[in-house]
C-alpha cells in the first residue's frame, strides 16, 4: 500500500480525517509556514489523499448557510481547510462579500459557472424574499449540487440550469479539463446551450440586474451572447480574466473583453482577492484601477468588476488602491500582495 492509499483508507473514517485535518490546520498557522506555500506544497496532498474516497461532504458558514459538495478541486480543499471550521464565505472572501452586496437589490441575478453554488447560494441569500438567482451549471452533477444546497438551505428563489453559456443558442459545447477547471468549447455534439439574451427574453426577465461569469476563458464568448442584455438592463457584471486564456502584455485595460464592455460605458476595476478560503481581519474590498496594475508573475487569474455606475461603490465598503496586484498571496511581496490593512 502507498501513502497516498493509506491515507484514502485513514480518511474513510470521518473521524480519524478530521483528526489529521485539524493537526494539518495547526501545522499551517505555525510562525515558520504562515506565509509560505505550504498549503499548496506539503498540506494539500495530504489532504487531496485523504479525501480521495471520503463521499459527498458537508460544511456550515457563520451565517447558518449549509454546502454539500464533492471533494473534487482546490475550492473543496480550502473550504474543508477553513480557519475557523465555519468561514463567512467557501471561495474568494472579497468577491463573495462583493456579490452579495450588488445582489441584494438586483432584482434577478445570473450565475454562470455555478459549481455546487459556492457564490450563488450566497447571493440568493442575499436576495431572498427580494429577488432571483438563475444559476447555470453544465456539469449535470454540480448543477444537482446547486440544488440540493439551495433545497438545504430553503432557497425558494434559485432557478439551477444544466447548461453552457454561449454566443450562439445553437451550440453544443465539450468540456475542457476537469471539474472546476474544465472549459466549455464549442462541438459537434456535447452539452446544450444558451445565450443570456435569449434567456432572459424566454424568462420574461424584466431586468437583470446582476451577472457573475467564472468560465475558465468562455467569458467573453458568453458576454456577446449578452450584448443585448447589457445595453437594455446595464447589470453589474463580475467575471474572472486569466492569462492562460486572454493575451493581457498590452495591459489588461486593452484586451477584447474590457473593450466590448468600455465602449458600452462600463467602468472595470479589478477585484483584490486570494483565490482560496481565507478569512480577512476587518476591512474594505479593496479595487484596483487596470491601467497600473500589478501584473508580473506566472500567468494567473483575477476578478473584474464592471460597473454601469460608479455610484454602486460610493459606499464605506470599498476602497480603490492603485498600482497593486489584485492577486493576493501570503507568500509573495506584501506591499504588492497583501491587502493595504495587512494580514
Amino acid at each position: 500500500m502507498t501513502a497516498d492509499e493509506a491515507l484514502t483508507a485513514i480518511g474513510r473514517d470521518p473521524e480519524a480525517r478530521a483528526a489529521i485535518v485539524a493537526a494539518l490546520k495547526r501545522f499551517e498557522r505555525l510562525p515558520v509556514n504562515r506565509f509560505t506555500t505550504v498549503r499548496d506544497d506539503v498540506v494539500g496532498p495530504i489532504v487531496d489523499a485523504l479525501h480521495a474516497d471520503a463521499g459527498t461532504l458537508r460544511k456550515q458558514l457563520s451565517n447558518g448557510l449549509v454546502f454539500e459538495f464533492p471533494y473534487r478541486s482546490k475550492i473543496a480543499r480550502d473550504f474543508v481547510m477553513s480557519v475557523p471550521e465555519r468561514p463567512d464565505h467557501v471561495w474568494e472572501p472579497q468577491t463573495t462579500r462583493l456579490l452579495v452586496h450588488l445582489g441584494r437589490d438586483a432584482g434577478h441575478a445570473l450565475v454562470g459557472g455555478a459549481y455546487f453554488g459556492d457564490q450563488a447560494i450566497p447571493i440568493a441569500h442575499a436576495m431572498r424574499g427580494r429577488g432571483t438567482c438563475h444559476a447555470f451549471e453544465p456539469d449535470a452533477d454540480q448543477a444537482a449540487m446547486v440544488a440540493r444546497n439551495a433545497a438545504l438551505n430553503g432557497l425558494d428563489n434559485v432557478r439551477v440550469h444544466p447548461l453552457g453559456l454561449w454566443s450562439d443558442s445553437a451550440a453544443r459545447l465539450a468540456f475542457v479539463g476537469a471539474d472546476a477547471l474544465a472549459a466549455t468549447v464549442a462541438a459537434e455534439t456535447g452539452v446544450a446551450a444558451t445565450t443570456i439574451d435569449d434567456y432572459v427574453r424566454d424568462a420574461a426577465i424584466d431586468r437583470l440586474g446582476l451577472v457573475m461569469l467564472d468560465l475558465e476563458g468562455a467569458e467573453f464568448e458568453v458576454l456577446k451572447g449578452a450584448a443585448g442584455t447589457v445595453e437594455r438592463d446595464r447589470p453589474a457584471i463580475v467575471f474572472e480574466i486569466h492569462r492562460a486564456f486572454v493575451d493581457w502584455s498590452d495591459g489588461v485595460e486593452r484586451t477584447a473583453i474590457v473593450r466590448f464592455l468600455a465602449a458600452r460605458g462600463y467602468t472595470i476595476l479589478a477585484v483584490r482577492d486570494f483565490q482560496s478560503n481565507v478569512a480577512l481581519p476587518p476591512g474594505p474590498i479593496e479595487l484596483v484601477p487596470l491601467d497600473g496594475a500589478y501584473l508580473d508573475g506566472p500567468p494567473h487569474g483575477f476578478n473584474l468588476v464592471a460597473l454601469p455606475d460608479v455610484a454602486l461603490i460610493a459606499d464605506p465598503l470599498f476602497r480603490i488602491v492603485p498600482g497593486v496586484s489584485p492577486k493576493l498571496l501570503f507568500h509573495r511581496d506584501p506591499a504588492l500582495h497583501h491587502p493595504t490593512g495587512g494580514l
